[in-house]
C-alpha cells in the first residue's frame, strides 16, 4: 500500500474517481442493445453463444421447474437453514423502512397526500463471472418482496455447460422469484429493458455487474428505471491507535479479493500505519496519515466510499460527522463481510463516489409515489387570486379560465 499525507495530491485521484467510461465499451454495448431491441431472442442466443460459449434454443432461455428442483440436489443440507436466519435479518430491517400512503384534510376541505405504489415488474441481474453472487439474490429480491412488487424476473449468465449456479436457483426459488432466465451481460439488460418474445419488459433493473452491464444500464435508463451505476467495490477504514492491527489487515486483504477495488486506511497513528504497511505491501490501496480523526472524517466524506469502517474507541462520535458513505460499520466487530452476507441492509450500495447523492438499495426503491390533491369549492375560491397572478405571469390564460369555469 502507498502511504501518503492527508494533503497529498495523489488523493485527488481517489476523490475524483468515477464510473470509468470507454468509447469502445460504449459503442459495443450500444450495438448489443440495438440488436436485442430489433431481433429479440435471436440476438440473445447469438450473444450467449459468443460470450458464454453456450448454444441455446429459444425455449431454453427460461430455466425450467425441473432444473430448479434438481438444484436442491447439488447444495449442502444446512444451506437452507442458514439462509432462513439471513432472510429473517433482512426482512426485520426492511419492515422498518416501508412507508404507507397518507392523507391530510384541512377545515376548508383541502385534501393532500401521497399514494405509495409498488412497481409491477422488476428485473434483477445476478453476476456469475468470477464468482456466483448468491448473496445478491436475497439482497435484491427481499426488499422488492417487502415492497410487494407483483412480478420479479431474475437473469444470470450460464456457465460453460449452460447451467446457472444451483445456489442461485435455490435461493431464487425459496424467495418465490417468478421467472428465471439464463442470459447475462449487456444483452440481458437489453432484454429486461425492451422485452423479447420470451423475456418480459420490466419497470426497473437492479443488481451489480461488470463494466458492460453497468454501461448497458446507463444507456437503457429512461426506457426503464435502474438502481444505480455500480463500479468496483470500495472500502475505507478510519482507525486510531486503539484498534487491533490484525482486524485492519484482515479487512484490507478481504477487500483485495475483489479485482480493481479501492482500499484506503485513514489513521492518525504513525505506528499503526507502519505496521499495516509492513503487512500489506502487496495489497493495492492507500494509507493516509492525518493529524487527527476529524481530518480522517473529512477525507472519508470526500472519498464517499461504498463501505466505511470506523475502528476507533468511540465510533458513534465519529459517525455524527459522516455524510457520504453507502454503509457505515461501527466498531471492531463489524467487518464489511457481515454487511455483505448476513445483516439487514442490502449490500447493493453506491460506488465511485456516488454515495454523495445515491443511497443503498431499499424497499422504497421498488415503490413509486403519486401525489393526491383534492379541493372543495371554498378552498378553490381562496386560491383564485394567487393562481391568477402566476398564470398571468406565465401567459397561460386558459389555465385561469379552467378555475373560473367552476364559478361561472
Amino acid at each position: 500500500m502507498k502511504t501518503v499525507r492527508f494533503t497529498s495530491k495523489k488523493l485527488e485521484k481517489v476523490y475524483n474517481r468515477g464510473f470509468i467510461k470507454s468509447r469502445r465499451v460504449e459503442e459495443k454495448v450500444r450495438r448489443i442493445l440495438n440488436d436485442v431491441r430489433l431481433f429479440g431472442d435471436e440476438a440473445l442466443i447469438k450473444y450467449t453463444r459468443q460470450f458464454d460459449g453456450v448454444k441455446l434454443l429459444p425455449r431454453q432461455l427460461k430455466v425450467s421447474e425441473i432444473e430448479i428442483s434438481g438444484a436442491y440436489q447439488n447444495i449442502s443440507q444446512n444451506f437452507v437453514s442458514s439462509l432462513k436466519v439471513i432472510i429473517e435479518n433482512i426482512n426485520k430491517f426492511y419492515r422498518k423502512t416501508i412507508k404507507k400512503s397518507w392523507r391530510m384534510k384541512d377545515a376548508d376541505g383541502v385534501i393532500l397526500g401521497e399514494n405509495y405504489i409498488p412497481l409491477d415488474k422488476v428485473g434483477i441481474y445476478i453476476p456469475a463471472g468470477t464468482a456466483p453472487l448468491v448473496s445478491t439474490v436475497y439482497m435484491t429480491v427481499l426488499p422488492a418482496k417487502m415492497a410487494q412488487v407483483k412480478n420479479i424476473v431474475l437473469v444470470s449468465p450460464p456457465d460453460k455447460n449452460g447451467f446457472i449456479n444451483p445456489h442461485i436457483l435455490v435461493v431464487a426459488d425459496l424467495l418465490k422469484v417468478d421467472e428465471i432466465y439464463r442470459v447475462g451481460g449487456a444483452q440481458a439488460i437489453a432484454a429486461l429493458a425492451y422485452g423479447t418474445k420470451t423475456i418480459p419488459r420490466v419497470d426497473k433493473i437492479v443488481g451489480p455487474g461488470n463494466i458492460y452491464v453497468s454501461e448497458a444500464k446507463r444507456q437503457v435508463f429512461g426506457s426503464v428505471d435502474i438502481d444505480m451505476i455500480a463500479g468496483p467495490t470500495e472500502l475505507v477504514i478510519i482507525a486510531n491507535r486503539h484498534c487491533d492491527p490484525k482486524f485492519i489487515i484482515a479487512d484490507l486483504k478481504a477487500q483485495a479479493e475483489h479485482s480493481g477495488g479501492l482500499a484506503v486506511l485513514v489513521t492518525n497513528s504513525k505506528s499503526l500505519a507502519r505496521e499495516i504497511n509492513s503487512q500489506c505491501q502487496d495489497t493495492p490501496g492507500y494509507i493516509v496519515l492525518t493529524k487527527n480523526l476529524e481530518q480522517a472524517v473529512d477525507i472519508a466524506n470526500k472519498i464517499a466510499p461504498e463501505h466505511l469502517e470506523i475502528l476507533a474507541k468511540n465510533p458513534q462520535r465519529l459517525l455524527k460527522g459522516i455524510k457520504n458513505a453507502g454503509a457505515v460499520f461501527l466498531g471492531h466487530y463489524s467487518p464489511t463481510a457481515v454487511g455483505d452476507y448476513v445483516t439487514g441492509p442490502s449490500h447493493v450500495l453506491p460506488t465511485a463516489g456516488t454515495a454523495r447523492f445515491f443511497s443503498g438499495l431499499s424497499a422504497l426503491d421498488f415503490m413509486k409515489t403519486s401525489h393526491v390533491i383534492g379541493y372543495s369549492r371554498k378552498a378553490l375560491e381562496k386560491i383564485k387570486e394567487p393562481l391568477e397572478k402566476i398564470a398571468g405571469i406565465e401567459g397561460l390564460c386558459k389555465h385561469l379560465d379552467s378555475v373560473k369555469a367552476r364559478f361561472d
